[in-house]
Order: C-alpha cells, then structure tokens, then sequence
C-alpha cells in the first residue's frame, strides 16, 4: 500500500494506493449494462453522480466496519468506516480514469458520547487491480502510517542531515539514507532512558512535560545514553602521515550524464 496518486497504479497490478480525496468532490457509479446492440454515438461511461456534499446521491453502502483506537493519552475513540464499491472519477484524454474503478470509504471518528471528533468527515479513495484485498479497516489504518513517514522526512531533513550529503553516485546516497535510518531508529529506541533537557526558555512548554520524549529531547541527550554503553573498539593511535596517492597514479574520469532539461509548455494559441 502506498500513497502516490491515482495515476500511479496504471501497469502495476500488485500496487494499491489510498489516498485522501476532498470533501467537495463528485464521483460515479458504474453505467447500466445496456443489452442487445449498442447505440451509435459516444458509449456512456459514468452512471449516476455521488456527491460527497449530497448524502442523499450516497445510497446504502456496500460495506459497513467499526473499530476502536486509543491514543497516547488514555482517550478511547470509536471509528465508523462506510464503503462504496466500484466509483468512478472523471479524467482526461490522456487519462482515461474510466477504467481505474475504486473504493470510497467515509470515515467518522466518534468520542465516547457519540459525537464527532473532528469537524469535517475524511474520504479515502482506495484503487488498484488488488483493492478488494483490504478491508477498510486496513486501508484506514495504512492511510493513518504516512503521518509517520512525513514526520520522519521532516525531522531526518532538519536534524539528521538527511538530504545534506551530496554524492553523484547513487550507491553511497543510498548508503546514507540508510545510515539515517538507523540513527533514528536508534533515537526511537533510547525514548524511554532519555531525560527530559529543556532550554531554559522551553521549561514551560506542553513538549518539556510530556511523558515520552519525542526524538529531538531524545537526540539532545543521547550522547550521555551512548557514552554508558561503551564501544569495543581501541583508542586511534598516531601513524604519521599518509603517504598519499602514488606518483604516477591517474584517476579514472567520472562517467558523464546528459543534461535533462524541461520541455518547453506550448502556449494556449498554437
């Protein structure tokens, strides 16, 4: 499951995506078989509209599921998930979305009273050859991991150098990326051993009280958690200088790229 577009699943048939659709959209179910020969003309492709703001275009839902979560702070949720089947969207001549039917699913998060946690009800669009694989339970809870995946990005950027390393090979970025991984791997596994060390100006913030550290206070004082553990290996010892590259060694000439440029957008009067 992944968290590309729509576009996307054209020639993968084992990739599905689920992704957020807005509240204002309008989809359609599927046109009505037409028996015997076919009418002349353009062959109909939409059946009737399913407006997200008009309930009564929704009709029954073919799938009805609920589940419960608890958050970090002890608050038990309760989640309602409708499915519709087979929807359609409209696309382009380049882009027959006609042919991509997909799964839409309404999810509404209720407190213990029954009312709605959140103001405005999320939509999700699930599509692929494989989309009935998942239940809707799953395709929620698998839309709910890219929040995990943001956060990461954001933070490996601005604090683990995560896109600072610039190489033209592809095999030490790759090496690095995974190096970064493992930092923060290491980050989430030393929450519970680090101490809360606030700046003097952050002693009054919600972040400086929170039970479990998030990965920066974890990262401030990590370097007391890896001081205890120790490391096998020796102190550097001094071997002098290095003898450098050999006289009379050449390097070989890094392989040459093409330059890929952008394609110039024709004008709307050609």
């Amino acid at each position: 499951v992944t968290y590309l577009g729509p576009v996307a699943v054209q020639g993968h048939k084992n990739l599905v995506n689920v992704v957020r659709v807005r509240g204002n959209r309008v989809f359609y179910r599927q046109a009505p078989l037409v028996e015997g020969k076919r009418a002349k003309g353009h062959p109909i492709w939409y059946g009737e509209r399913f407006d997200l703001q008009d309930p009564s275009t929704w009709g029954e839902p073919d799938m009805v599921e609920e589940d419960t979560f608890t958050t970090h702070k002890g608050r038990v949720y309760r989640v309602q998930l409708e499915g519709w089947r087979n929807l359609l969207m409209r696309g382009k001549r380049d882009l027959p979305m006609h042919r991509h039917p997909f799964t839409l699913i309404r999810v509404r998060v209720l407190d213990e009273q029954g009312n709605p946690v959140f103001k405005h009800t999320l939509w999700l669009m699930v599509i692929g050859e494989r989309r009935h694989e998942l239940s809707l339970v799953e395709a929620w809870e698998a839309y709910g991991q890219r929040y995990d995946v943001e956060h990461y990005f954001r933070f490996g950027k601005q604090r683990l150098l995560l896109a600072a390393y610039q190489t033209p090979d592809a095999e030490h970025e790759e090496n690095w990326m995974q190096i970064v991984a493992l930092t923060m791997m290491q980050l989430w596994l030393a929450r519970d051993l680090a101490e809360a060390m606030p700046r003097p100006w952050e002693r009054y913030l919600p972040e400086a009280k929170r039970e479990t550290a998030s990965p920066s206070i974890v990262q401030r004082d990590f370097g007391r958690i890896i001081r205890q553990i120790g490391t096998p290996a020796k102190l550097p010892k001094p071997r002098g200088n290095s003898p450098g590259r050999a006289k009379g060694h050449r390097l070989p000439r890094r392989k040459r790229h093409p330059v890929i440029k952008k394609a110039q957008k024709a004008s709307k009067a050609a």
